[in-house]
């Protein structure tokens, strides 16, 4: 009775671990955390207060926080960054839409 027990767990052992491996082979590698540092963006400021065309620099650090804008937009230190005039010809200079959440 104990050898079909200790049978079945290793049974059902080894179905799991085949079902945890098609899960890794079908999802693929888990997509990397953005990491939201408003500091990173610095390179847009010019663009934004004085309506100049962004550098590569800027598009490249707003295209890996787009998913922070929300969050920046909810806090008020960083929220007039955001919401000026420039803000919105620097994200479409660089093919980003403006964030609505």
């Amino acid at each position: 009775m104990m050898m079909m027990m200790m049978r079945c767990v290793v049974v059902v052992a080894a179905a799991l671990l085949v079902v945890v491996m098609v899960m890794v082979v079908e999802v693929g590698p888990m997509a990397e955390a953005v990491e939201c540092v408003p500091a990173e963006l610095s390179p847009c400021l010019a663009a934004i207060n004085s309506n100049t065309k962004p550098s590569g620099a800027c598009c490249q650090k707003l295209r890996q926080q787009k998913s922070c804008l929300c969050g920046y937009l909810k806090n008020p230190v960083l929220k007039p960054y955001i919401t000026a005039p420039g803000a919105r010809t620097v994200l479409s200079s660089c093919g980003l839409p403006y964030p609505s959440c």
